[in-house]
């Protein structure tokens, strides 16, 4: 008689990952431009000097990157996700009783160390230990969720800073946020399936006679050879130049409202362009799926032209502000679901976790570099057109980059790179552990 399937619990874990990463990062991570034009006439700061905080997390999200990797992998995975959701929350929080400056730059450090490992490092490292299978779709729909969530939340915070004002909007987001985030970890999140006493899904499992597991086979590049390849450096500056273009999403509210648009309107726009997100998050996680990673991560930069060209051409017309938010937000999604496919099309699993996180620095010095940057070039000239033109560059820039990645990994597969390791849930304890670190 045949057995009814149960769903298997990767299933859990995506729903769980995919809500505590949409709700830090939409909630709480890429809000902030938002605050940015109500604070600056509020306080009398310059925007380039306010975004500064930008600059300071990405150094404190740099140093810390490495270190996520092997924390999350070795320490219980909800403990230093409750505490990190903690950090997070407490550091936006504290935005609201600042008067200068300055209290951005200093409480920007534990809201950084704790997106590090709730937005950036949990979603990628635990998606990949469960989802042998459907992982373009897994990140996808992770990504979307984020989307999601962020159509609902910016419009609510461009309202509640209209309303309620920006102090009480970094009051009620952090606690809400930090509300849910808690126990969803608490409930849903386990780092392996090892820890469930499960395979991933779509690992093939075949028994002998006498019950004993085929050994399952992680193939990749060795981080040790991984990071000296040129190929490596290609994945470095993606990762680079794809957070100084999605950065710009921080700038979009001032933007709309150097276009004479309200804080409301701005919020809205960043709402639907949030949308956005979700349907380029869902079609890039299945156009990869498909297509491969690296023709979906050049089609995604030769899309991103139109947004530019449409805030250059038209910005005043509100039609066509949200059409170009729109197709942005499809971009800014990229980030989140090309940046690890792309890293395992290149190196595979292996030594993911610790090529992904290196890799991934680059994300943290966009922002050190893009963020103020931006902001010093619009308090300088007024205009954001300057921005425009140099996000435009990027775009191209990027496109050979890719290519210049996979020219990267043939080099390495002529070389013999690319290596296999059997591990099984029964393995011998040194090469389980090296496969899968233990995390309850």
């Amino acid at each position: 008689m045949k057995t009814k399937k149960k769903l298997h619990y990767a299933w859990v874990i995506l729903i769980g990952v995919a809500l505590m990463v949409g709700l830090t990062k939409a909630g709480l991570s890429t809000i902030g431009g938002l605050f940015l034009t109500p604070i600056t006439t509020d306080l009398g700061i310059g925007m380039g000097s306010l975004t500064l905080y930008f600059s300071i997390a990405s150094i404190v999200t740099m140093f810390f990157l490495p270190l996520a990797g092997k924390i999350i992998a070795k320490y219980n995975v909800r403990v230093v996700l409750v505490v990190a959701m903690l950090l997070q929350a407490g550091g936006f929080a504290a935005f609201g009783l600042m008067n200068s400056v300055w209290g951005w730059y200093i409480f920007c450090i534990p809201m950084s160390i704790g997106s590090v490992f709730l937005t950036q490092i949990a979603g990628p490292v635990l998606l990949n230990n469960w989802f042998k299978k459907h992982n373009g779709l897994a990140l996808g729909i992770m990504v979307a969720t984020g989307g999601i969530i962020g159509s609902i939340l910016q419009p609510a915070a461009g309202n509640l800073i209209a309303d309620a004002g920006w102090r009480n909007t970094y009051f009620i987001l952090a606690g809400g946020v930090a509300a849910i985030v808690i126990p969803i970890i608490l409930l849903t999140i386990r780092f392996a399936p090892k820890d469930k006493g499960l395979q991933p899904l779509g690992a093939e499992e075949v028994t002998d006679a006498q019950g004993n597991s085929e050994p399952q086979v992680i193939s990749g590049v060795s981080f040790a050879k991984a990071k000296k390849s040129t190929a490596f450096i290609a994945l470095f500056l993606f990762f680079f130049i794809i957070t100084s273009i999605a950065s710009f999403s921080q700038h979009l509210a001032p933007f709309a409202m150097t276009n004479d648009y309200s804080i409301k309107f701005a919020g809205t726009a960043l709402g639907i362009m949030q949308l956005g997100i979700v349907v380029g998050a869902l079609s890039f996680g299945i156009l990869a799926d498909k297509i491969g990673a690296r023709n979906t991560a050049i089609f995604a930069m030769i899309l991103g032209v139109v947004p530019i060209i449409i805030f250059l051409l038209v910005p005043q017309s509100p039609a066509m502000f949200i059409v170009g938010v729109t197709i942005f937000g499809f971009i800014t999604s990229s980030l989140g679901t090309l940046g690890p496919l792309l890293t395992s099309s290149l190196f595979g699993m292996k030594d993911y976790a610790q090529i992904y996180s290196l890799a991934a620095i680059g994300l943290a010095v966009a922002g050190i570099l893009a963020l103020p940057a931006y902001g010093f070039m619009f308090q300088l000239t007024g205009s954001y057109n300057s921005v425009l033109f140099v996000v435009l560059a990027l775009l191209v820039i990027n496109i050979f980059l890719i290519i210049w990645a996979f020219v990267g990994k043939k080099k390495l597969l002529a070389q013999g790179a690319w290596e296999e390791v059997a591990v099984t849930t029964e393995a011998p304890k040194e090469a389980a552990v090296a496969a899968e670190p233990k995390n309850a």
